[in-house]
């Protein structure tokens, strides 16, 4: 691994890239950069409202950035510096890149304050299916696994 003092440089550029962003009208406070080793391979800030898309947060596009340069899809043995607290779904795409480590500025109480809804997405995950604020119903489900089924038999499919 790197110096804590390479650690804090790392969360000051994503703090910059938050900033700039943040500045620019392009989504809240939440930058990220991926590191390997002590290289920087892949930086993102939050795009949300830059771009209409609601999975644009900063670490997402600094996974995509990471993935597109490395040419994977997995990031083993990196570390991500991100200006907050992973929200669930960065929290899940982090676990999917393989990420190994995160380091994080403030955490969800205070994007909470910020207006943020990270809380309450984490809240909801521990309650029953039937008793989440979004409905859930299972359909078609001989179909879909047929579907799983066929994708198991396909000879050479690439497990990730």
């Amino acid at each position: 691994m790197y110096e804590i003092t390479m650690k804090e440089e790392f969360m000051r550029r994503a703090i910059q890239l938050a900033r700039n962003g943040m500045r620019a009208g392009d989504g809240g406070p939440f930058g990220a950069v991926i590191v390997r080793d002590t290289e920087i391979i892949g930086e993102g800030w939050n795009r949300v409202l830059a771009t209409n898309d609601p999975t644009a947060h900063g670490e997402i596009v600094a996974i995509r950035d990471a993935c597109a340069k490395t040419g994977s899809h997995t990031l083993e043995g990196c570390v991500i510096h991100t200006t907050g607290q992973p929200c669930p779904m960065c929290l899940g795409a982090i676990h999917w890149a393989r990420i190994s480590t995160i380091h994080y500025g403030f955490d969800i109480t205070i994007a909470a304050r910020l207006g943020f809804d990270d809380c309450e997405f984490f809240r909801q995950f521990t309650l029953p299916a039937a008793e989440r604020s979004i409905p859930e119903t299972q359909l078609a489900r001989e179909e879909a696994l047929a579907l799983a089924e066929e994708y198991l038999a396909m000879p050479g499919r690439k497990i990730y």
